[in-house]
């Protein structure tokens, strides 16, 4: 074991805060209030398909991808909203 080794210094090896601060740019992230009120209009719409015009299996299909497009717009919108820190 040699008696005089070199020692980096911790500040060496840290990250740039500049990558933390900057936010993507897109309408997911800068409004997810949209993403969730359009899912929510797609799963509205899906349903008042599936109830009142589905008199074939077309509509049929059309109400059922529309209902889950819309959930999972909903799905992905939620994780785009920015959380409450609480400390």
């Amino acid at each position: 074991m040699p008696r005089h080794t070199h020692k980096r210094k911790a500040s060496a090896h840290s990250k740039s805060k500049t990558a933390k601060n900057v936010r993507p740019s897109g309408l997911r992230t800068s409004n997810p209030k949209v993403g969730v009120f359009l899912g929510l209009f797609f799963v509205a719409l899906g349903a008042y398909i599936q109830v009142f015009q589905s008199h074939g299996n077309a509509m049929s299909g059309i109400a059922i991808l529309s209902i889950i497009v819309g959930v999972v717009t909903v799905i992905i919108a939620r994780f785009s909203v920015p959380r409450k820190k609480t400390d």
